[in-house]
């Protein structure tokens, strides 16, 4: 079923429940509310041209009405990532796939300074110009049945187009990802199947929705079920998020590591005490924060495994099956091969080779990018481009990115491995990134990216106790912070731009 037409089956079964309770407005709205007002958007967005329209807003009540007002009225939302070089973003988003109009917020252009680009249109202007006549319309249709109501807005096919999403683009140039109604269904129903969501449940929702971690987590999962959504726009004001758990009893929350190590440090016991699922994906969790996390709140935090191109959850850890330091098992309704990297055939439990994927929320493919789709979606499996295994008991071991290993003295070297070795002599507010850089001699030389000073002879010696002499960095850079997606993930292609930079200017 299409995406919006399962809500409008949502919000008139649940009507006076609470769909939305906004922390950064104050607005709450319950699903019949939230129903009318998606269909006020959606007449007003239907005067846009057809196809793609750019959505560029905070998490927020604003963005999921707009995202569910796009879908009624039949324009495919383009989520503009607003966090780090919104002007690009969007100009990139607008070229990229061919469209012009943008939804974006006044507010937020001047807190991130971004100016106007042609195009944009402000929700505070479409808000403002709401009249009682347009609202009175929206009422009515909202009071017929589920069924009528379906009739009189647009009506998708599962397999077509719900929304484009950016990869990160911390490696290469972003790919604009199609995932399909049935795609998002898919992976929402595998969630559910392992974390058993129920109607008391309450999610706390501060991901950004232009990151599909955030988008279907945080999003679509709980207004497809039917669930309480708290949103909050800043997932960097932890002391705030901690404040919002523990007086609105969230059951839910998820958010990357380096968040989650941001939610320790400002919580006092007691603030997680109503969550039921603690899950932290889109970047390896050490394990001092899981270590951390339990002691301090008594709450397991659980580790999964995603791709923008499957909508995004692959595997994940959860209370009926959980193996610390594994991304957990794969999703049902998915299937999962691990292939050696160089032969192409697959590998026996525990060893390591790519990571591919089958399955119905596999994307539909990049868009207006047929070479790159080919490249990445062969004979119905999907290359996610990660190297893991399987283990005996079924559970996924990712072990880093094809493109974090490198080839030294004929050994395929892991890079994220070396950083799990090195954040076990690190003090708990210290993040480290490894890198390679160019080396005449051997190819490539590995270094560490610090973000506080330590003692190398020391932490070189712990280290050479767990890894061979090849795995050892040659170098430490200082660096007072590391560059971060927007997700909250570390910025691979930044921070090891920042290395090679530092190290040619070291050279004689």
């Amino acid at each position: 079923m299409q995406l919006h037409h399962k809500f409008i089956e949502v919000a008139k079964r649940l009507g006076k429940k609470e769909a939305i309770h906004d922390f950064s407005t104050g607005a709450k709205l319950d699903y019949k509310k939230a129903l009318i007002a998606s269909l006020i958007l959606s007449a007003i967005f239907k005067k846009f041209d057809k196809g793609f329209v750019g959505l560029m807003l905070p998490t927020s009540a604003g963005c999921i009405l707009s995202n569910l007002g796009l879908l009624l009225c039949g324009r495919i939302p383009v989520m503009v990532n607003y966090s780090t070089g919104a002007e690009q973003n969007a100009r990139f988003a607008q070229q990229k796939c061919a469209f012009s109009t943008i939804i974006t917020s006044k507010k937020l252009l001047e807190k991130i300074d971004c100016p106007h680009v042609e195009g944009m249109v402000y929700i505070e202007d479409i808000m403002a110009g709401i009249n009682g006549l347009q609202k009175a319309k929206a009422a009515f249709i909202a009071s017929l049945p589920a069924n009528t109501i379906k009739t009189l807005v647009h009506g998708s096919h599962d397999e077509d187009t719900a929304v484009i999403l950016f990869t990160s683009g911390s490696e290469k140039e972003p790919r604009a990802v199609q995932l399909t109604h049935k795609n998002i269904n898919t992976n929402i129903n595998s969630i559910n199947k392992i974390f058993h969501f129920n109607s008391e449940d309450i999610f706390l929702s501060s991901l950004p929705f232009f990151h599909v971690f955030g988008l279907t987590t945080s999003f679509w999962l709980p207004i497809s079920k039917g669930l309480t959504m708290l949103t909050y726009a800043n997932p960097l004001d932890f002391k705030k998020i901690c404040s919002i758990v523990r007086e609105h009893k969230a059951t839910f929350l998820v958010g990357t590591p380096s968040f989650f190590w941001g939610y320790l440090r400002k919580s006092e016991r007691g603030d997680f005490a109503s969550l039921r699922i603690a899950l932290a994906g889109a970047d390896k969790c050490p394990d001092s924060l899981r270590t951390k996390f339990l002691e301090k709140h008594g709450i397991t935090l659980y580790e999964g495994y995603g791709a923008t191109e499957c909508s995004p959850v692959i595997a994940a850890n959860c209370p009926e099956a959980n193996c610390p330091g594994s991304v957990g098992k794969p999703l049902p309704d998915l299937q999962i091969r691990i292939e050696n990297y160089e032969t192409g055939e697959e590998c026996p439990p525990e060893e390591d080779g790519r990571i591919l994927v089958k399955g119905e929320s596999v994307m539909k493919g990049y868009f207006n990018d047929f070479e790159q789709t080919s490249l990445h979606i062969r004979n119905g499996w999907y290359d996610t481009g990660d190297m893991g295994n399987i283990d005996k008991n079924g559970f996924l071991w990712h072990v880093g990115r094809l493109k974090r290993f490198v080839k030294i003295g004929g050994e395929m070297i892991s890079l994220v491995k070396i950083e799990d070795v090195l954040e076990k002599f690190l003090t708990e507010d210290t993040l480290c990134c490894i890198v390679e850089v160019p080396d005449a001699t051997k190819g490539a030389k590995i270094i560490a990216v610090v973000t506080a000073e330590i003692d190398e002879k020391k932490v070189l010696k712990q280290m050479a106790e767990h890894l061979p002499k090849l795995s050892l960095p040659k170098k430490f850079l200082y660096q007072e912070s590391l560059p971060k997606m927007g997700s909250g993930k570390l910025d691979f292609k930044a921070i090891t731009e920042i290395a090679r930079t530092r190290m040619a200017k070291k050279k004689p």
